[in-house]
């Protein structure tokens, strides 16, 4: 029973940080470092505190595979640090038993805002074609960005990506509870 209440809270405070992370992105198109790098060290320090080195450690890891994942992305032109870092932040406070979860979640729940922000604003088809060339740039440059599909260009669409990983967070959580 312990190690469930440990796990919700953890979950619940993932929770806490992507919905803050989410408004300032919203609001601003930044998720402010004030909220990223507390995120980290409380997550850090909670798993330590509740959980000893070892499930430190794997706060560690779930922090490093969260980042680095969205890090690939930020290197390709297509998303911003912010996202990356509290993407980090959530992945740390929700631990190692989230990130599969978190990461799929969060993944799915960008996919479909990103199809229905392009429909909202009338633009898919030029999206999809804009996907098409980024896809064939890639494989070509590798992580190296597009000239103009980035996050850089204002003319593209640009999501508040915080806002998915915020969705991603609570999807996991519900998945938690439901299981158990």
């Amino acid at each position: 029973m312990l190690k469930l209440n440990t796990e919700l809270l953890f979950l619940i405070l993932a929770v806490v940080c992507a919905l803050l992370g989410a408004i300032f992105d919203i609001r601003s198109r930044r998720i402010p470092n004030f909220i990223t790098f507390p995120g980290i060290v409380i997550g850090l320090l909670l798993h330590w505190i509740l959980g000893g080195w070892h499930q430190l450690g794997l706060a560690a890891l779930a922090c490093l595979i969260c980042g680095s994942i969205f890090l690939v992305f930020w290197l390709a032109g297509g998303m911003g640090a912010g996202d990356v870092k509290l993407m980090a932040a959530v992945g740390c406070l929700a631990g190692i038993s989230g990130v599969a979860y978190l990461l799929i979640s969060t993944a799915l729940a960008g996919g479909v805002m990103a199809v229905v922000f392009a429909l909202w604003r009338g633009r898919l088809k030029d999206t999809m074609l804009n996907m098409g060339a980024l896809a064939v740039h890639h494989r070509f440059e590798g992580l190296k960005p597009h000239p103009s599909l980035n996050v850089a260009n204002a003319w593209t669409l640009r999501l508040p990506y915080g806002l998915a990983i915020a969705a991603g967070s609570a999807v996991t959580l519900c998945l938690l509870v439901v299981q158990r």
